[in-house]
């Protein structure tokens, strides 16, 4: 296996060295935080001079360092580790759900391990930075105990680009392989579909939905894996928790609209799925339910479908919204609304669907994901509602067909999934 590089991801934390902020690298667990901060943030630290005892890492998950998952201990020992009051010191803690305790969380007590860090970051001459995850700790907790101290950094699994560089094969049969098995980094040390079917699947159910499980100290009753199931097998398709609730109904699993609702909380929460609204593209504004979900990891998708459903227009239009929140666009589903004809030749009020609507500063691309166009009529269903948009911002096609990128007589750019996903620019083409 080669060594992965995330520049994407070192590089957001580079940009936040020293700014006064307690970073706090999020994620779904197993996507490579660790990884990125004790590794190549380390790293990066020793090549720019800073001396190995002004970096400070510990792994509160060692039992080599279990003494310090007390904070009075914790807080002793980095003040004892800082010896002077000029030079820059780096915290580095990983796994700091270890330093909160049981009765903390139960009783809603103020968490001690927020005070002690907010104190140190008064020093001026400390940066620190911090990850954790589990069912005793989400980073979306962090944000909100450090009030305004705290500085996100999302980290999602390899991007296909990232995965490919470490596959060591032709992009094609890489991308077939990450389409099925996904972007968890520890997925391309499996020798074998058994062992990576293996991987997915345990993770799925002892690390995931347990964590989830237990976080919200719910029953292990069999709601939670089967709206997993749901919407792992309806990804890209509209929905909302009371459609799902009467799916679970039809199928004589009792629960109700406001149970699927914070179950899919939950899962959001653990970052386990993404939910997509809707955006009316002329009224400039957005839509109530239905939603469309995503998978963080497609390989968790198809572990959740025990692999039965690799329907290939579904998982590549997963694949390309996660590469647009890699790339830190804001992504919704975009509606059209105009007067036309239906099937039947009487008039009336159509609403056509753009996949994905993209914003990223003053940046905004209309996106539709087709994983092929054999013809014109295919062609033309594909760019019906992208005709209907009269502003100037750019319109792209993505196919899963091999092609070089092309600009239409419409001037809409049409790109191979591949060209897509591996050219960070592709949008500007």
């Amino acid at each position: 296996m080669e060594p992965i590089r995330r520049d994407l991801y070192l590089n957001r934390i580079i940009d936040r060295k020293e700014n006064g902020l307690i970073k706090v690298i999020t994620g779904i667990r197993r996507c490579g935080k660790s990884y990125l901060l004790f590794n190549l943030y380390n790293e990066y630290l020793l090549s720019t001079g800073v001396p190995e005892d002004h970096i400070i890492k510990i792994a509160l998950d060692d039992d080599e360092n279990k003494e310090l998952r007390n904070p009075d201990t914790l807080s002793a020992f980095l003040r004892n580790k800082i010896a002077d009051d000029k030079s820059m010191y780096y915290i580095l803690l990983d796994e700091v759900q270890f330093c909160i305790s049981n009765d903390e969380l139960k009783k809603n007590e103020p968490i001690r391990l927020y005070g002690i860090l907010n104190g140190l970051m008064r020093r001026s001459n400390v940066d620190i930075y911090i990850t954790g995850s589990n069912s005793r700790f989400l980073s979306t907790d962090v944000m909100t105990e450090f009030r305004g101290r705290g500085d996100e950094i999302r980290v999602s699994p390899l991007s296909f680009a990232e995965f490919f560089s470490a596959y060591g094969g032709d992009k094609y049969n890489a991308f077939t392989e990450y389409s099925t098995y996904g972007g968890l980094p520890l997925i391309l040390s499996r020798k074998n579909d058994a062992d990576k079917t293996k991987y997915l699947r345990d993770n799925l159910e002892a690390t995931y939905i347990k964590d989830v499980i237990d976080r919200n100290r719910l029953r292990g009753d069999i709601v939670m894996n089967t709206l997993v199931e749901i919407l792992a097998s309806s990804i890209g398709s509209l929905t909302n928790p009371l459609k799902l609730a009467n799916s679970f109904r039809s199928a004589g699993i009792p629960t109700n609209e406001s149970t699927v609702s914070d179950y899919i909380t939950y899962l959001g929460n653990a970052f386990l799925i993404n939910k997509t609204e809707r955006y009316d593209v002329k009224g400039r504004r957005y839509i109530a339910s239905p939603y469309k979900y995503y998978f963080t990891d497609i390989g968790l998708r198809n572990a959740a479908l025990n692999f039965r459903q690799q329907e290939r227009t579904h998982i590549m239009e997963n694949i390309i919204y996660n590469e647009l929140l890699v790339r830190g666009f804001n992504v919704d589903v975009g509606i059209v609304t105009y007067s036309g004809k239906n099937a039947h030749g009487v008039r009336t009020t159509i609403h056509s669907e753009v996949d994905f609507v993209c914003n990223l500063g003053n940046r905004r691309y209309y996106i539709q994901s087709a994983f092929a166009i054999p013809d014109s009529d295919k062609m033309n269903q594909e760019t019906a509602s992208l005709d209907r948009i009269d502003d100037s911002f750019r319109k792209v096609i993505i196919v899963g067909d091999i092609i070089k990128p092309w600009i239409n007589e419409k001037g809409y750019l049409i790109m191979s999934i591949y060209d897509f996903l591996l050219d960070q620019k592709s949008l500007e083409m």
